[in-house]
């Protein structure tokens, strides 16, 4: 009975303390939000307090933010949005078939790549970045419509590991079965090992997303910034005469600009564990 107390007690402090931490990475949203719908002026002076009637401008700072400068808001939007879904697309598509392979096929090539490619998440950006800018020129990479080649290098390494993970616990009988109904290896993957492969598609395809549209680096050392901007770029460019800042209006683009990333997290979370874990439980 003294045990199940003090069990008790400790997972109430445990969850106080999980509480507190959840505020604690909640308030920098909640202080953008707020922000956003401030002036410049008050933004300034205090950042921390409540929009009041004096500091209140509605929906001012995220019209300016919207139609400030010569590039569109909405041209970086559509960009981010191509970059964004070509990236996720490419990475599951290309990972997923490297990862069945990797899996079942047992071989000194086979084992090469796939430690190269947990190398590569171990090998930080800033390492590579003046090649890969040189390189990105030299291949005309430099595009919106080519740069997720760049992003299926780098995210390459995350999503092979988990993919891996849960085809290891996939039953070979059903592969084998379907090859002996016929299948060739294509045919067998898309038709047989894709559809049991949708928890762990869901869940990196999710994490792709959150990296790749939240990304300011790669677009900025990669693009011709004078042709092509995402939605990070774009608030770098929020600048007025002597570089000054409208913070008020960059406050507004970057709540615009989190909001698809919390609305999509908020609804799939449940699948990013599930994937996740049975990733990690399976390999």
């Amino acid at each position: 009975m003294k045990k199940n107390n003090q069990y008790s007690v400790f997972s109430k402090v445990l969850t106080v303390f999980f509480i507190a931490l959840c505020l604690v990475w909640v308030m920098p949203i909640f202080e953008v939000l707020i922000n956003s719908f401030k002036s410049n002026n008050y933004v300034n002076m205090d950042p921390f307090a409540l929009p009041n009637a004096e500091s209140y401008v509605g929906l001012a700072n995220y019209i300016k933010g919207m139609t400030f400068g010569n590039y569109p808001f909405l041209k970086s939007v559509s960009y981010s949005l191509l970059i964004t879904v070509a990236s996720v697309a490419l990475i599951l598509m290309c990972c997923s078939m490297s990862a069945w392979y990797i899996a079942r096929v047992k071989s000194a090539v086979s084992n090469i790549f796939y430690y190269l490619c947990l190398f590569s998440m171990i090998v930080p950006f800033q390492m590579v970045m003046f090649t890969l800018t040189f390189t990105a020129d030299q291949l005309n990479l430099n595009t919106p419509w080519t740069i997720p080649i760049i992003y299926l290098g780098f995210g390459a390494g995350l999503a092979i590991f988990m993919f891996i993970g849960f085809v290891k616990g996939l039953p070979l009988e059903i592969e084998e079965a379907a090859a002996i109904d016929g299948c060739g290896p294509i045919r067998t993957f898309f038709s047989v090992v894709l559809p049991m492969l949708k928890p762990t598609l869901i869940s990196v395809g999710i994490l792709e997303l959150m990296w790749v549209w939240n990304d300011y680096l790669l677009p900025y050392l990669v693009l011709d910034r004078t042709k092509y901007m995402t939605i990070p770029i774009h608030v770098q460019y929020l600048k007025g005469s002597y570089g000054t800042v409208d913070l008020g209006a960059t406050m507004a683009v970057i709540m615009l600009s989190i909001i698809p990333i919390i609305v999509v997290y908020m609804f799939a979370q449940k699948h990013i564990i599930k994937g996740v874990a049975a990733g990690a439980v399976k390999g």
